[in-house]
């Protein structure tokens, strides 16, 4: 299987990036998704048992999708400077894991949350992109979120990502898409 990983123009520090650069990723991430839902699905598709996977922005194929997903997230060992960086950011001491997500699953994640969130905005009325600038602090700040939920944004890339230290885990099955896709479709407005 054949899988280009996703090469973003930025350096991805959302709370460090100028609204100018914040403007320019928005622009950049919706301009690239139809190639990253492609790139995607022919990734999937030529994976054997996985081939009958169709795009077509259902929530019907999320699960099978997101099994597909599970057994491809994959870890490595970070390094002795990631641990320590790590560590000198921590207020508190707690354990950092010592396991960090390939290059390769986290450009998954990028291309399973742009899908994810189509699916949620062709199939949920109401909903729309945004991309929240006003507050660095805020978790989702300058990345591209969904809105229509009420007062809570949905992140479909941070999603995807806490999905695969989930899957990387061993700690969800490979519906979690699906059900999630229940759970947000039924708060909105």
């Amino acid at each position: 299987m054949s899988y280009s990983i996703i090469q973003p123009p930025f350096e991805l520090k959302f709370r460090e990036m100028s609204k100018r650069e914040l403007g320019a990723y928005r622009e950049w991430f919706h301009s690239v998704m139809p190639q990253r839902t492609a790139e995607l699905a022919e990734a999937v598709r030529g994976t054997p048992g996985f081939d009958g996977w169709i795009p077509d922005l259902t929530p019907d194929w999320l699960s099978l999708l997101c099994e597909w997903y599970r057994r491809e997230a994959e870890t490595r060992q970070r390094t002795d400077a990631e641990m320590g960086k790590i560590k000198s950011r921590l207020t508190f001491p707690i354990d950092v894991p010592n396991q960090e997500l390939t290059n390769r699953t986290f450009s998954l994640a990028m291309d399973v949350g742009m899908y994810f969130g189509q699916v949620i905005m062709k199939n949920v009325p109401g909903t729309r992109w945004d991309q929240p600038t006003k507050n660095p602090k805020f978790a989702d700040h300058g990345q591209p979120v969904i809105l229509g939920f009420g007062t809570v944004p949905l992140n479909p890339v941070r999603i995807a990502v806490t999905l695969a230290y989930a899957f990387a885990a061993k700690e969800q099955t490979g519906y979690r898409l699906r059900v999630l896709f229940d759970v947000w479709s039924r708060k909105q407005k």
